[in-house]
């Protein structure tokens, strides 16, 4: 296994590269493992896919669940590992702070902070921007590399203010935020302009509604990473909803056709 300071300079190099990369998103062990079986060369953590398989909506994790959750990943698999942390689990600056200490000693590689508060409406600039400057202050203080993403969440919760979101990157970026992510964007449009307008790598997410671009086309835009947030859970929770109405409804077992063998699953965890 490489050390966390192999795994954090292997995340930086990636994010250096002329090309774009696609960060996948697992919601366990079993998942994490059988991504990378699969040549991805970095994963990153999934708040919702993570509450989902406890059992509980987004958001309803604790800070220590999460924690776990990130050691659980880091020791089950010898990629990078970039951490979902919300929005920090507080409003505070020294709350977002003390999160990255403690995430960073998980084994991560990356991590991000968000500016949407727990009731899902969007923190001031200032205090947006306040925060992202706490967190980087721990980051790049570490004795090894730990990206910092920090993310707009604007068009997530429907404002669509791009010019806002815009601003609100260009802020976190003076604030010394490693990445930048918008999410929610979907047209080329969106992205371009949320690319040219800073000089740090973007992240975009693919798997949701209205989203038709390639990853080719998002490398042409410039755009460096791109993750796939709950859509992988989310398409292996509908799989696994729609067998067991089948089977409630109608009696039958159809679900189970072109399914994986048995063979070809356990072959996904010989790492």
């Amino acid at each position: 296994m490489r050390t966390q300071a192999e795994l954090g300079q292997a995340f930086h190099e990636m994010h250096a590269r002329d090309s774009a990369f696609i960060i996948p998103n697992p919601w366990d062990i079993g998942t994490a493992r059988a991504l990378a079986s699969m040549g991805f060369e970095a994963l990153a953590t999934t708040s919702a896919g993570m509450a989902f398989a406890a059992g509980k909506r987004d958001h309803q994790v604790t800070r220590d669940e999460v924690l776990a959750h990130c050691r659980a990943l880091t020791a089950a698999v010898d990629v990078p590992l970039n951490a979902d942390l919300g929005n920090c689990f507080g409003d505070d600056p020294a709350t977002v702070a003390e999160t990255l200490r403690l995430a960073a000693a998980t084994g991560i590689a990356g991590a991000s902070v968000e500016d949407m508060k727990a009731d899902n409406s969007i923190y001031d600039i200032a205090l947006a921007t306040e925060r992202v400057r706490a967190a980087a202050q721990v980051t790049h203080a570490l004795p090894f590399p730990l990206l910092l993403t920090a993310r707009a969440e604007n068009f997530l919760v429907g404002h669509r203010d791009l010019d806002d979101t815009i601003k609100r990157l260009q802020a976190y970026q003076e604030a010394g935020a490693d990445v930048l992510y918008a999410p929610g964007l979907t047209s080329r449009e969106e992205i371009a302009a949320v690319v040219s307008s800073v000089d740090r790598p973007v992240n975009v997410i693919a798997g949701i509604r209205g989203f038709t671009l390639t990853l080719a086309e998002l490398q042409d835009l410039g755009v460096r990473r791109v993750s796939v947030g709950s859509a992988l859970a989310s398409a292996a929770m509908t799989a696994f909803v729609r067998g067991a109405a089948e089977m409630r409804d109608h009696g039958t077992f159809a679900f189970s056709e072109g399914a994986l063998s048995f063979r070809e699953m356990s072959k996904q965890f010989d790492l």
